[in-house]
């Protein structure tokens, strides 16, 4: 019996994962039906419906332009008929929508249906953190893995050579989702650590908001550096804090490592942050210039992680975390992260 995929989200990176579906929809039909719905949030582009014009040109022409993408990949406006027959569950939405996402799929699922979130963020509740994928998990009722990893999504479709990691807990689970998205330029690993891997997709953002002030404030390569290894000690130093078990391991993988340092030199938080650290225009503005529709990550995720942090009362512990958020939110200048990093308590090495 085949597997059929469904993708939930159709944005920049819904767009790009996409199409690496569609080349392995292709490449094993023994495997995997070949029909891939993705649910396509409904607006208008240039006098026409996005996803007629996808459908016919099998091109997401505002936020993927110029990248064909398998026509296998059929866009659908209703999120409920995306996931029809679905054994394959692809989330890739805003992580604000959800859980009303999840409330809405739940009474149409097939008994097979397995999931995967490549959802950058985190949530809170009453106890702590929450990740994204036990969202999915816990409001589906299914096993839920995560791929996260050094992918900018523009490279990711043009077929440049990128990685990704896979977090599951379930083998045979994650040897499917591989056969998914493992291709000879997108190649894709798996480890049984689902929150190390989940933490690092979600946090980096934080720290990249921090490299885009660096860069805003034209700070020399010796202090980006020293920004981003004290990003990634705290990146470590909070899965751990909240979630037992976490490898440091997890954090020399495409989704530790080297997803930091892409985000820190060309992804949407750090170009952002660097606009808004040349000083006149707040991050809703910054975000509306340059994001052509989509949105930014890390300043929810900022504010999201200080508020637990604050609740635990360890602010002092994540001091690069905490001042990202008070430049952000709290009206301090970006050479503040400079002032917070040199009072810092001295750190063990990794």
């Amino acid at each position: 019996m085949t597997e059929k995929i469904a993708i939930i989200g159709s944005g920049n990176w819904g767009s790009a994962i996409a199409k690496v579906i569609g080349v392995n929809v292709r490449r094993y039909p023994e495997l995997f039906d070949q029909e891939v719905r993705m649910w396509m949030f409904e607006e208008d582009y240039k006098g026409q419906k996005l996803s007629q014009i996808f459908n016919k040109t099998h091109e997401n022409a505002k936020y993927l332009p110029g990248i064909t993408i398998d026509d296998c990949v059929v866009a659908v406006t209703d999120v409920v008929e995306s996931i029809k027959d679905a054994t394959l569950l692809v989330f890739v939405t805003p992580h604000q929508f959800l859980k009303k996402t999840c409330q809405q799929i739940k009474p149409h699922l097939s008994p097979r249906a397995r999931a995967i979130s490549l959802i950058k963020g985190v949530d809170l509740n009453e106890d702590g953190v929450v990740l994204l994928s036990d969202i999915i998990k816990d409001n589906l009722g299914i096993d839920t893995s995560v791929l996260m990893g050094a992918n900018i999504a523009n490279e990711v479709a043009k077929g440049m050579f990128s990685e990704a990691t896979i977090g599951s807990k379930d083998a045979k689970n994650a040897e499917m989702f591989v056969k998914v998205f493992d291709t000879p330029t997108f190649k894709c690993s798996w480890i049984d650590d689902v929150a190390g891997v989940e933490i690092c997709g979600a946090i980096k953002n934080v720290v990249a908001l921090a490299a885009g002030f660096c860069d805003g404030m034209k700070l020399p390569g010796n202090t980006k550096a020293a920004v981003l290894r004290i990003g990634l000690l705290e990146m470590r130093a909070f899965a751990q804090y909240f979630f037992s078990g976490v490898k440091t391991d997890t954090f020399f993988e495409s989704c530790g490592l080297a997803d930091l340092f892409v985000t820190c030199t060309e992804g949407r938080n750090r170009k952002c942050a660097e606009a808004f650290a040349r000083g006149g225009k707040s991050f809703s503005q910054v975000e509306a210039e340059l994001l052509n529709g989509q949105k930014l990550q890390g300043t929810g995720t900022a504010e999201e992680v200080y508020r637990i942090l604050k609740k635990k009362k360890i602010t002092q512990d994540f001091p690069l975390l905490t001042a990202v958020y008070e430049i952000s939110f709290e009206g301090k200048p970006p050479r503040y992260l400079l002032e917070a990093l040199a009072n810092q308590k001295p750190k063990s090495k990794l």
